[in-house]
């Protein structure tokens, strides 16, 4: 016999003891032994086990029966199925007996044992078999109805066990719902209300048929008319009706019932918002027991007095019997609920349920006023501007608008929180920090001119220390907030009041408190004295105060990690901002940073706080510490922590330009002996900020480097010919070498650098030349022509060098590429001598057998030609027109030429360009006329006043390949950056969308994806516009016959749709939409078009697979309703079988598709209540049934594991 089973029978033994101690340390340490994981029982121990605490279920003693129930929990997870089968058994006979004790205790033990229970999606079927069990007992148990409480009892379990287990409980549901429905007629309202309770458990996880013979039942016991309409339509109503009947009670159940209508199906409650509207504002001030005439003439300030004896009289009114309370909570989660439900009715909100909601902010009642708080503020988040909206100036939007109304309630928000701010209730004042909150996010600003109110109520609950420090601590997290909306000005004159709570909240001995207060203090320092403005506020009186308090958390070094952090933030922002007032206390300041460099603990911040010192326009002198922490900042950068070396770094990069000519020189070559490791191309961004940081010193001390760029140089070089070089790399390897052949005397030779830069292309054995890849050409071509525009006296000779190269029948491929790359850039500053001898060498390469050099070669032509339009335009357009053989190489000469150009110089050749591009457009082929139309967009931006109205004539008059490039033209307008012509475009966007009403499919494709740039880069532009747009997308989504048809392939016939491109494109579309204008999509109508792509071609299924896991994140209720109908096409696909005979592509498909649907399918399941549909349940059970979808399913629980965020797809 094992130790364990050794003990567990001893354990036993001393259970049937006649001592109920005995029994009672006995069945405690049972339970102590098995909640060990490690625990394991044999056969026999488990029967023993089980029996014994079965029976002392009935002990004679209370203690000893609670501790055994207890013990059944971890038992159910260490015993087989049988023996749960078995002590189920018992408690359900238990459940009938006589004696009362027994029942509870039996009811109790039920319950333990189902909440233990793994649920059925871990793939157990023990839940699932023991409920079954369970099932028919319970319903006789309530069937009967000669005792109650046994009646009350397995209605309790039952309802337990149908939230946990509803699905997987379905052959059951039926009797279920018959054993059920006659509990609503009992005479015992405990019956009644049990029996709604566990329907309501069942109705969301019961068949659709099942669901309506329930909801008929409840329809047909309600009074009214027996029409046969949908049963919301008949239900609210009656439900209207009986809001009105004097029993609050009711009222509550009522307006519940309307929060659940508009929260599940708020498009099919349209018809009935205007009613729901008016019954919550009649019910949100429904209060029969207190009368409140201090509407409106409430006077501004109260005494203390005032205030308390106001509270006693509210207190008088007070009843114990007053329902009215959970009336007007029900109404403002009501309100809330249709604020949240119909953001297309937000303009009617904020007229009608805005103001109320406003008088109601006076709610005698905490849980009340909560839910007021609550619905205001779901009102403010649905009024804020979407991601990427610019408040248009020329043209009023319906968002500006709502602002505009919002702004003009301030004023009563603030009057009716005045009181609020300084109630003696913590959740009040709360509510009020988070509405203020909300109100400060959405209108920047607009709390500025109420700064005496909301001071006056901040510093209250700030010095409050009879309350607890939550209320503190969200006083503090307010003010912080209303640092960074509000402008400084208006907190200069409360800043002697605001300050001293603060200070004595920096010193507090609670960390949470002492750390939410530096981070205020450090956003006080920031925003009241900005380093880009003039100071508007002498800082004198407080600068010594501010410095006291954060330096004695500083110098204190047994505190919470989190305050030692906020402390040396906070340091560095009070030096970097107001250093220059510390007089001698900045010295001892700058030596304790330096001493906190040397802990590994606050290191980080510390190399964050001497950065912010550094990069002050203060120009603080920092000598005293440089030769102690330069060395210490050395050692960083060989640490394994990627933080530290870059803050390092950005710390060292700061110093060297503030200090430049301070540093001392060995402690500086201390650091560059570091650098070497660092350029490399395993950390890109590490490499990047060591090569600004050599740029810097190279101009401060020019020696230092001069020592350490051999082995530097090796691997900058190195990195050039990497294929994956990010462009801030290459802009600070250009800073870098300028800085080199920049000193005098130059650091390195002009000469040199330039033949170490070209030796692996000249010089390929020496250099591994042969695996240069296209964009390290393009890297080391910058890399000259910055060294060129360092030396202007060598930049002719370089290029006449680069001409020779060029020209020379002996020069290889790729010295031809990296002279024409590089002409392309030194062309410019080399002046016009040399440009007049490229004309020809440049033609003669265009006709070059190598596919790279004729690239370089239209590339060089167009880059130099914009330095010096003059001469090379016309030629340029002229042999576009004369050589159709060339015409593509020349064209991108063009584009380069007209994107490097500037526009004033562009302006006179801008007709002749137009006119050119227009007239090749009928007759070119696909790419080509995308570089068309590349060269048209860019041309329009030349003048865009004048050449953009002239798209509208060649869209009416143009054939269908020009209306196609127009549309790939406006395209091309379209940066994720703010520019000059978007108002002008955004005026034009509509006109061009009507494209998507065009005949030709290469139109209507071109539209789709110009529209799929404007969502994703710039959703302004379209966002007021989708009202009309999207049924015409919307119409692209569908299906067309009339464009499937068949062709002939040998002796098979192939289908080909024509119109797939398009249907994708919409699809794209959509997705987009997604992301950006989420909230200008009616979602029932989105999923209708998603739905109908879950059956679509390969593509379209793939991108309508994450279009579903989206939403279910974004907008879970909609996913939800239809769920059922959702998860058919997923279970279709996932159970697909490919063709035997298949290619090898055919199965990678498939199963690519199967994990993008098994996504979707995981995505739906993170929604909570998709577990009770039956389809799901159903599917669920089959991948766990199925080897091959369960390792599937698995495989992506694992990777959604590890990358939690769903990354939004690039489609544009």
């Amino acid at each position: 016999m094992s130790t364990a089973a050794f003990h567990i029978s001893s354990l036993l033994e001393k259970m049937t003891s006649s001592d109920k101690d005995f029994r009672f340390m006995a069945t405690s340490d049972l339970m102590s032994e098995l909640q060990k994981d490690s625990i394991q029982l044999d056969e026999d121990s488990e029967r023993k086990v089980v029996k014994m605490l079965l029976r002392l279920l009935d002990d004679k003693n209370g203690e000893v029966q609670n501790l055994a129930v207890k013990c059944l929990g971890p038992l159910v997870g260490k015993v087989k199925e049988y023996q749960v089968e078995t002590i189920v058994d018992a408690l359900c006979a238990n459940l009938r007996s006589d004696k009362e004790q027994l029942r509870d205790i039996a009811g109790i033990g039920l319950k333990t044992v189902l909440s233990e229970l793994p649920p059925a999606a871990t793939g157990s079927g023990l839940a699932t078999n023991v409920c079954r069990k369970i099932t028919g007992q319970l319903t006789s148990a309530i069937a009967q109805q000669e005792d109650v409480a046994v009646q009350l009892e397995a209605l309790d379990i039952l309802s337990d066990m149908l939230s946990r287990l509803g699905a997987p409980l379905g052959t059951f549901h039926a009797s279920l719902l018959h054993c059920l429905l006659p509990q609503l007629s009992s005479p015992r309202l405990a019956v009644r209300k049990r029996a709604v309770v566990a329907l309501g458990h069942l109705a969301a996880a019961c068949s659709t048929d099942l669901f309506v013979e329930l909801a008929d039942h409840l329809l047909d016991r309600l009074p009214g008319p027996r029409a046969p309409a949908a049963h919301l339509d008949r239900l609210v109503p009656l439900v209207e009706e009986f809001c009105n009947l004097d029993d609050d009670e009711l009222r509550e159940s009522c307006l519940q019932a309307f929060e659940a209508f508009l929260r599940k199906c708020p498009k099919e409650m349209d018809p009935h918002v205007a009613n729901v509207t008016s019954l919550c504002l009649q019910y949100l001030k429904h209060d029969p027991n207190y009368n409140d005439h201090s509407d409106e003439d409430e006077e501004q300030m109260e005494t203390e007095d005032s205030e308390f004896s106001e509270q006693e009289s509210e207190d008088e009114y007070s009843d114990d019997d007053d329902m009215s309370w959970k009336v007007r909570r029900a109404a403002a989660k009501c309100i809330a609920a249709l604020i949240g439900s119909r953001p297309d009715l937000l303009p009617d909100f904020l007229c009608t349920l805005a103001p109320a909601l406003i008088r109601r902010f006076k709610e005698r009642e905490e849980n009340v006023k909560a839910d007021v708080f609550g619905a205001y503020i779901v009102m403010l988040r649905q009024t804020r501007p979407p991601k990427g909206w610019l408040e248009a100036v020329e043209e009023p939007t319906q968002t500006g608008s709502n602002l505009h109304m919002l702004r003009g309630q301030v004023p009563l928000v603030i009057k009716a929180l005045q009181r609020q701010l300084k109630d003696r209730s913590i959740r009040a004042r709360q509510g009020c920090f988070s509405l203020l909150t909300e109100l400060a996010g959405v209108l920047p600003g607009s709390l500025a001119g109420y700064m005496p109110v909301l001071m006056s109520g901040i510093v209250f609950s700030i010095a409050d220390r009879s309350s607890s420090s939550t209320i503190r601590m969200d006083a503090l997290a307010f003010l912080q907030g209303l640092l960074g909306t509000e402008p400084a000005e208006a907190f200069h004159p409360h800043l002697p009041t605001l300050l001293p709570p603060v200070m004595a909240c920096v010193a507090d001995p609670f960390y949470k408190m002492a750390a939410e207060a530096l981070l205020v203090l450090q956003e006080l320092v920031r925003a009241l004295w900005p380093l880009d403005k003039p100071r508007m506020l002498d800082p004198e009186p407080y600068v010594g105060e501010m410095s006291a308090a954060t330096l004695a958390r500083l110098r204190a070094t047994d505190l919470d990690q989190e305050v030692k952090e906020r402390a040396i933030s906070c340091t560095g922002h009070l030096v970097g901002h107001l250093g220059d007032r510390l007089g001698d206390d900045l010295e001892p300041t700058l030596l304790l940073l330096v001493d906190r460099l040397r802990n590994e603990i606050t290191r980080l911040p510390a190399v964050k706080a001497l950065t912010l010192v550094a990069r002050s326009p203060l120009r603080l002198d920092m000598q005293p510490i440089l030769a102690e922490a330069l060395p210490i900042l050395a050692t960083f950068l060989r640490k394994n922590q990627r933080a530290l070396r870059l803050a390092t770094l950005a710390a060292l990069d700061a110093l060297a330009q503030s200090q430049g000519l301070h540093l001392p020189p060995s402690a500086v070559r201390a650091v560059l002996a570091e650098l070497p490791a660092l350029v490399s191309e395993s950390d890109m961004h590490v490499a990047q900020l060591a090569v600004d940081f050599l740029a810097t010193v190279t101009q401060a001390q020019p020696a230092s480097v001069a020592e350490v760029s051999g082995p530097v140089l090796a691997e900058l070089l190195g990195l050039l010919r990497s294929p994956l070089l990010p462009a801030g790399v290459l802009v600070a390897a250009e800073g870098f070498l300028q800085a080199l052949v920049g000193t005098r005397p130059p650091c390195v030779d002009y000469a040199e650098l330039i033949d170490l830069l070209v030796a692996p292309v000249y010089d390929p054995e020496g250099g591994g030349g042969p695996a240069l890849a296209k964009q390290a050409f393009h890297s080391l071509a910058r890399c000259v022509a910055a060294l060129s525009s360092a030396c202007p006296q060598e930049a002719a000779a370089t290029a006449h060098r680069l001409v020779c190269d060029a020209r020379s029948p002996h020069s290889s491929t790729g010295v031809k590429v990296l002279a024409f790359l590089s002409l392309a850039e030194v062309g410019q500053v080399a002046g016009p001598g040399p440009q007049r001898e490229l004309k020809a060498v440049l033609l003669d390469a265009l006709g070059s057998p190598s596919e790279d050099v004729r690239a370089a070669a239209s590339y060089a032509l167009g880059r130099v030609g914009a330095g010096n339009l003059p001469d090379f335009l016309p030629f340029l357009l002229a042999q576009i027109a004369a050589e159709p053989r060339r015409q593509y190489l020349l064209l991108h000469s063009l584009r380069e030429a007209l994107g490097a150009a500037q526009p004033d110089a562009l302006k006179p050749y801008a007709e002749d360009v137009w006119a050119l591009l227009f007239q090749r457009c009928p007759d070119a082929d696909e790419g080509t006329r995308g570089l068309l139309a590349e060269c048209v967009g860019r041309l329009v931006l030349v003048n865009p006043p004048f050449l953009l109205p002239r798209f509208r004539k060649q869209l009416a008059a143009g054939q269908p390949h020009t209306r196609s490039m127009v549309i790939t033209a406006v395209k091309f307008l379209i940066s994720d950056q703010p520019h000059p012509i978007d108002p002008l475009l955004k005026s034009y966007i509509g006109e061009f969308m009507e494209s998507l009403r065009d005949p030709d499919l290469n139109v209507r494709r071109a539209t789709l994806t110009f529209f799929n740039s404007a969502v994703h880069n710039k959703p302004s532009l379209v966002r007021d516009l989708l009202q009309d747009i999207l049924p015409l997308l919307y119409q692209e989504t569908k299906i067309r016959r009339d464009l499937i048809r068949e062709v002939e392939m040998g002796p098979f016939m192939h289908t080909v749709d024509d119109g797939l491109d398009v249907r994708k494109a919409a699809f794209e579309c959509m997705y987009s939409l997604l992301e950006s204008c989420l909230g200008q999509l009616d979602i029932c109508e989105f999923l209708n078009h998603v739905e109908d792509g879950l059956k679509d071609h390969y593509d379209i299924r793939m991108l309508t697979f994450i279009m579903l896991a989206r939403l279910a994140a974004l907008c879970p209720v909609p996913v939800l309703q239809r769920v059922d109908r959702l998860i058919e096409p997923l279970r279709a696909t996932c159970t697909a079988k490919v063709k035997a005979g298949s290619v090898k592509q055919e199965f990678e498909k498939q199963d690519e598709l199967k994990r993008s649907a098994m996504r979707a399918v995981a995505a739906l399941l993170t929604i909570p209540e998709a577990g009770k549909s039956p389809s799901m349940a159903d599917f669920s059970a089959q991948i766990r049934t199925n080897p091959e979808l369960t390792i599937l399913f698995e495989s992506i629980q694992k990777d959604s594991a590890s990358a939690p965020s769903t990354d939004s797809m690039e489609l544009s």
